[in-house]
Formats: structure tokens, C-alpha cells, sequence
């Protein structure tokens, strides 16, 4: 063979090398490509709560081959109030994420006000077909889907709850956001079972400590009183300070969250919002690989949890009924 006839296929087998390896190469380059994903939470970053909820997050994620430092890089924001909210959200729509988890109903309008390409998936929202936040729960239709804390008829449980474990009560204080679409939606369950387990209800609303204090002070000087807590962020946020008061008056008090209890609340009823936050690692996944929010469907959650402080209980002077026991999820002595 000549020279020439050599060099020639020499040349040829490097074309075709190269042909294969061009696209191996691209395939590598992009599967290793950092993607960027935004958090912005209603709480403050280092909170009791909202940390083990990014972290469960963060951690799914990982599992999932979305590794920080490797092909992730996450930019965390905790904001608490609307000012702050916005600061946060728009900051981190600046910084040009792949997606935005949105951990908690309160930043999810704050995000939608700042982008609307941005796909965005959501947690703990309680009405995000009324929040204006998707056109459906089915098809959201926007650039923004995730995962309700509950649906509404869940709120009525609460009360017949409150019946349940404190049956003297006569009378419900209801503590919501009146600012909340869902503030309102909750009620308007709560206050339409109340006639029929005998319950008369009243509102307390939350704008500050000082207020929630004074409400719930006027409301325990009348007697066979209990209180019913709704999701809200400010719940969260005063948390301590209701389940303080609740004990101070002696008043029985179901919580829509399992953090109440674990801070000396009496009974919740919920959603296990740990496991909604790796429901969302999912959601976020599908985003990253090319499904659009649009067309991934708003979860509601499938099993609630029941959490009862005994040591509450007992110094409220209640007995829990042995069948409540006996299907709560958690009990704490």
C-alpha cells in the first residue's frame, strides 16, 4: 500500500472517530452541566421547621443524582413577611435558576410577581386554584405546579377533633389570616360543620403577638371554650406563643400542623410536610429533565398524620379516648 493510500485512510478512520466521539462528548458535557435551583421559604432559613424541610429536599435530590457542588448549585433564601418575601424573590429569579422551589404559600404570589418562565414548584399551598397561582389543579397551565398542605374539607376534621377529645366544649375560637384566601376557605368549612356537633365559632384573626394575645385572653374569660389553629405562616410564626397561651387558660387547642405539638400543642391533624418536600425533589427532577410545569398535575396529599401530646393532655385534665390512641401516628409522653 502507498503512502498516500495509508494517509488517506488514516484520515478516514480520524473522520469517523471523530464523528462518534463529537456527539459522546457534547452528551458529557451537557449531562454534566451545573443546573441551578432557587429555594425561597416563608421561614427563616435556620427555623425549626423549615430547616428539616430544605434538607429532605436537598436530600431527595441527591438520591435522585442531583448532587450539590457536582451538577447543582442551590441559592437559599428565608424571608419572613411580604417586604422581605419579595426582596428574596426577586433575587432569586435575578440569579437565573433552572427552577424554583417555593417551600410554603406565602412566597408562591411573590414569585409569580417576579417571573413567568421560571418553572416553579410549590409546597404547603392550601388554595392555589383560588391563589390565582394555577388555572387548574389538574392542568396548571402556567409555569408553576406542586403540592396543596390539604383540601378544604380537611378543616372541618379539626373541629369535630377538638368535640372528640374535649367534649364539654361549647365554644371554638378559630385563629386564621383574614388576608388569606385561605384564612377564609378554612373557616367557611369550619363554621359550616360547627351546628351539627353543637359548637358555636368565632374568629380570631392574626395580625401580631399582641393582638393574638388579647383575643385569646378576652375569649378564655367565658367558659367550655377551645381553640381550632389553621395553616397559615403566621400560625407557624407565633407558634410558641399560641400553644403558650392555650396552656395558660387551659384551653384545648387542634393544630393543623404536627410542629404545634412537638412545641407543646395538644393535637394536630395533617399532612407530613417532610415528605411533601421530597414529593417536590420529584417534581423538580422531572423539570430538570424537560417536563414542563404546565402539564405536571397539583398534588393533594393522601394520608394525613395524627400527632398527641399526652403530657398536654394530662395537664389540661383530659383523657384521650382509647380509639383516638389507637390510630395516632405519633404520641408524645
Amino acid at each position: 500500500m502507498s503512502s498516500g493510500a495509508g494517509l488517506k485512510r488514516r484520515e478516514f478512520i480520524t473522520l469517523i472517530v471523530g464523528a462518534f466521539a463529537a456527539p459522546l462528548a457534547l452528551n458529557a458535557e451537557q449531562a454534566e452541566r451545573v443546573r441551578r435551583i432557587g429555594i425561597l421559604t416563608g421561614l427563616t432559613e435556620d427555623d425549626r421547621e423549615a430547616k428539616p424541610r430544605i434538607d429532605a429536599f436537598l436530600l431527595e435530590l441527591r438520591r435522585l443524582g442531583w448532587i450539590e457542588g457536582q451538577n447543582l448549585r442551590s441559592d437559599i433564601r428565608g424571608s419572613v413577611g411580604n417586604s422581605a418575601t419579595r426582596k428574596n424573590a426577586a433575587e432569586l429569579v435575578a440569579l437565573g435558576p433552572d427552577v424554583i422551589l417555593a417551600s410554603g404559600g406565602v412566597t408562591i404570589g411573590p414569585l409569580l410577581e417576579a417571573t413567568r418562565t421560571v418553572p416553579i414548584v410549590f409546597t404547603l399551598s392550601v388554595d392555589p386554584v383560588g391563589g390565582g397561582f394555577v388555572d387548574s389543579l389538574a392542568r396548571p397551565g402556567g409555569n408553576a405546579t406542586g403540592f396543596m398542605v390539604f383540601e378544604y374539607s380537611l378543616s372541618g376534621k379539626w373541629l369535630e377533633l377538638l368535640k372528640q377529645i374535649a367534649p364539654s366544649v361549647t365554644r371554638a375560637a378559630v385563629l386564621r389570616d383574614p388576608n388569606s384566601p385561605g384564612g377564609t376557605g378554612q373557616f367557611a368549612v369550619i363554621q359550616a360543620v360547627a351546628p351539627s356537633i353543637g359548637v358555636d365559632v368565632s374568629v380570631i384573626n392574626l395580625p401580631n403577638a399582641h393582638e393574638i394575645e388579647r383575643a385569646i385572653a378576652i375569649f378564655a374569660q367565658s367558659a367550655n371554650g377551645g381553640l381550632v389553629v389553621t395553616a397559615s405562616p403566621l400560625t407557624i410564626i407565633h407558634r410558641d406563643l399560641i400553644a403558650a397561651l392555650a396552656a395558660r387558660y387551659k384551653l384545648p387547642a387542634v393544630y393543623w400542623d404536627r410542629s404545634h405539638v412537638i412545641g407543646g400543642g395538644l393535637v394536630s391533624y395533617g399532612a407530613d410536610l417532610i415528605n411533601q418536600h421530597r414529593q417536590a425533589a420529584g417534581y423538580v427532577n422531572r423539570i430538570l429533565k424537560g417536563e414542563k410545569p404546565a402539564e405536571l398535575p397539583v398534588q393533594a396529599p393522601t394520608k394525613y398524620e395524627l400527632v398527641i401530646n399526652l403530657k398536654t393532655a394530662k395537664a389540661l385534665g383530659l383523657t384521650m379516648p382509647p380509639a383516638l390512641l389507637a390510630r395516632a401516628d405519633e404520641v408524645i409522653e
